[in-house]
């Protein structure tokens, strides 16, 4: 049975055991790139590679994610989380541990090609169990608890990985151990329902397939889409490239400027239980597209490097309210039985958007420079709230 709101337990919903496992689950989602990013110049020297290279590290470690997630989610509604959990921390682990020990390329490229199968579907199952323990406002919540804990791994395994890469190159690599660990809580501790297939897989399929064909999931995967294309391309592409045109400073105080939105958003989400309280989910998400918009528009017109921490700040407020709500709000539209599929699919939408984003903002910083992808993310950030007002109930 799902937790709702009206059986609420009277704890912080963070304070619960079971969730307090999925955030070891999310940890280990956003660990694989994040963490190892700052060795990269010491891999290019120890290994003998080139530049270009190097980023096949990371492409091979997202690959399978293209491929499988979707996958992986329907295994998890045909035979439960935790069959599926388990195995895929047990891989990431051990393969990614195994890469400390690699000392030649190609096999570092293979043994990371395994990490990244084992990866493919935590960042879409650990949503899904959350989904699954709550509903209501207890779920905006949770999902809210779950995007700051994202927040500050994200924000802090690249201090992390750069730490243990001046030691050596490949000590980073050791971090995904950390897996093993969250998968025996898993096994042993977590207490989630798990979905009881009476259906026939064809069934399945077709019922799975209106859920994800309706007008309000349909929309819903637009806006993860246009979140992402705002955040990949606009954000993370072009807006260091903005700053280091406009004021001159070091990557440090780039690295730091940036790393702000994410302590805003890590905050943000903290606090969305009690949002939630106020405005439901739609609402949340019309403001935060509104919030991207001002934030954008207005990084052109900023003076000094201080003062652009403003518009940064209410980006990270506006991911902070915007993606908690949006998974909030997916895991509603679908029942146990076929959430698994769903929240992966969405898990493959976000990395359309990721994709599309540098691309897309590359097209327009052509013609249009740096001040013109802000002004571009802006205008994403508008057609996602008409998206939203048109088509979101």
């Amino acid at each position: 049975m799902e937790r709702g709101s009206e059986n609420r337990s009277p704890r912080p919903v963070y304070r619960d055991t079971n969730l307090q496992i999925v955030f070891g689950v999310t940890l280990m989602a956003v660990l694989g790139v994040s963490s190892i990013t700052p060795a990269f110049p010491k891999i290019v020297k120890e290994l003998g590679i080139s530049p270009q290279a190097v980023g096949s590290l990371i492409t091979v470690f997202t690959l399978p994610g293209v491929l499988l997630t979707a996958v992986l989610g329907i295994l998890a509604d045909q035979f439960g989380r935790r069959k599926i959990l388990v195995p895929a921390l047990t891989i990431f682990a051990l393969a990614g541990g195994a890469c400390a020990f690699a000392r030649d390329f190609n096999l570092l490229l293979t043994l990371r090609f395994f990490q990244g199968v084992g990866a493919a579907g935590l960042g879409a199952i650990n949503v899904t169990i959350i989904g699954d323990l709550y509903s209501g406002r207890e779920r905006t919540a949770a999902m809210g608890c779950n995007s700051s804990v994202l927040s500050v791994g994200t924000a802090s395994y690249p201090a992390i990985g750069g730490a243990l890469a001046t030691l050596a190159w490949f000590y980073p690599f050791i971090l995904p151990l950390a897996a093993i660990p969250v998968g025996l809580a898993v096994l042993f501790s977590l207490r989630n329902p798990e979905p009881k297939n009476a259906q026939d897989f064809r069934q399945y399929l077709s019922g799975t397939w209106q859920i994800i064909a309706s007008r309000q999931v349909v929309g819903l995967f637009a806006v993860s889409t246009i979140t992402f294309i705002i955040l990949y391309g606009s954000y993370l592409t072009y807006f260091p490239l903005f700053i280091e045109d406009s004021f001159a400073v070091s990557p440090l105080i780039i690295g730091l400027v940036i790393s702000v939105s994410s302590v805003a958003t890590a905050v943000t989400s903290a606090q969305l239980g009690r949002l939630a309280k106020l405005a439901s989910e739609r609402t949340l998400i019309t403001a935060a597209c509104i919030l991207y918009a001002v934030a954008l528009v207005a990084v052109p017109f900023v003076p000094n490097i201080w003062l652009l921490l403003i518009p940064t700040v209410v980006f990270g407020v506006a991911q902070g309210i915007n993606m908690p709500s949006l998974m909030a709000l997916l895991a509603d539209l679908a029942p146990m039985e076929q959430r698994g599929a769903l929240m992966s699919i969405n898990g493959m939408v976000l990395r359309l958007g990721q994709t599309l984003g540098p691309l897309v903002m590359g097209a327009v910083f052509v013609v249009w420079g740096t001040g013109g992808a802000m002004y571009a993310g802006a205008g994403f950030a508008l057609a996602m709230l008409m998206v939203v007002l048109a088509i979101l109930r």
